[in-house]
């Protein structure tokens, strides 16, 4: 993966999940609450969402990294779980070994949110080192992108490459199997918490 640049170990330290707090509460709209902590809030050119503005008080993280939305669709792992599962077995540039991911894909959750965008809508896929992977919504589909929430059949931790990583297959992929293994996963945040999608 490219180099990422990380924050400092101290506003790590006390890390809650973007969203979480809102999770818990009533949803706009009448939307149904949450049943667990938000992992991925999708922002940007989407549909009513489910909870409202930055909260300047408690979305920290977000803050820092200089997110700003009048209105976001936060998914909870249940909401993610829903949707229909892929499972995928790329080998990854950290042991050079095949695993297995699973995880809706990455379009899916796009349109889950109301996103209605065509093949140039770009996805800002952010991760919680604040790194960010741009992607067309085009090149969404081609690869066939997963937010994988499972590594070998178990939930992905945080502290590990979760709870929520963009991947997918590169070994399906004649392109990517043309780069090193090192180079074919630098548009694939793991850590991934925050999605800004912006219509062409």
């Amino acid at each position: 993966m490219h180099k990422r640049v990380f924050l400092s170990t101290a506003a790590l330290a006390g890390l809650t999940l973007p969203g979480a707090g809102q999770a818990q509460a009533v949803g706009q709209k009448g939307k149904p609450p949450a049943s667990g902590p938000g992992l991925l809030t999708v922002s940007g050119a989407i549909g009513p969402g489910n909870r409202g503005a930055i909260d300047p008080a408690l979305d920290q993280l977000m803050l820092k990294q200089k997110i700003r939305f009048d209105q976001a669709h936060v998914f909870d792992f249940a909401a993610l779980a829903a949707l229909p599962a892929i499972t995928i077995k790329p080998t990854l540039e950290y042991d050079s070994k095949p695993h297995t991911l699973k995880g809706p894909l990455l379009a899916d959750v796009v349109k889950a949110a109301g996103a209605a965008g065509g093949d140039g809508t770009r996805l800002m896929m952010r991760a919680v080192d604040g790194y960010v992977a741009p992607l067309t919504l085009a090149d969404a589909r081609k690869y066939r992108f997963i937010v994988a929430t499972h590594l070998d059949g178990a939930p992905m931790p945080l502290g590990g490459l979760g709870p929520l990583w963009a991947v997918y297959d590169a070994d399906r992929y004649p392109d990517m199997m043309a780069k090193s293994l090192s180079e074919r996963f630098g548009g694939c945040p793991w850590g991934f918490y925050h999605l800004d999608i912006v219509t062409a």
